[in-house]
């Protein structure tokens, strides 16, 4: 896990994008097909549920190249909230998918094909239904 900047409530931390990891954030709805479709190649997953969006790690330098409409790349000078790494549950901050102990991140080209796949509204609710 990378090294925290901030600790925050329930065992939450806030670390900086663009250190050990960049940061997509995809539409809920798209990121849970696009998880369909990625299955085991898919690295850490974290969702906030006061937000509608869930948070894919891509490997540094990813944010400043990134174009996929809909979706939102955060790189160096952005901040996530982690949780522990093995909290699922949805009361704040939590993993869909937990991070290994050194596997967080999902390849970036990967991400956007699953992401282009599931660009329609009906392919992706079918997906992750």
């Amino acid at each position: 896990m990378p090294a925290n900047r901030l600790p925050t409530a329930a065992g939450c931390s806030l670390h900086d994008a663009g250190q050990d990891w960049d940061v997509i954030r995809v539409p809920r709805q798209l990121g849970f097909g696009a998880m369909a479709i990625l299955g085991p190649r898919c690295g850490a997953v974290l969702e906030h549920p006061h937000k509608p969006a869930i948070y894919y790690f891509v490997s540094v330098g990813t944010a400043a190249e990134w174009e996929v409409d809909g979706t939102t790349a955060i790189g160096e000078g952005g901040t996530l909230t982690i949780p522990p790494t093995r909290c699922t549950a949805a009361v704040g901050p939590h993993w869909l998918v937990c991070p290994g102990d050194s596997d967080w991140l999902t390849d970036a080209r990967a991400l956007q094909a699953a992401l282009e796949d599931c660009s329609t509204a009906d392919a992706c609710a079918e997906l992750s239904a």
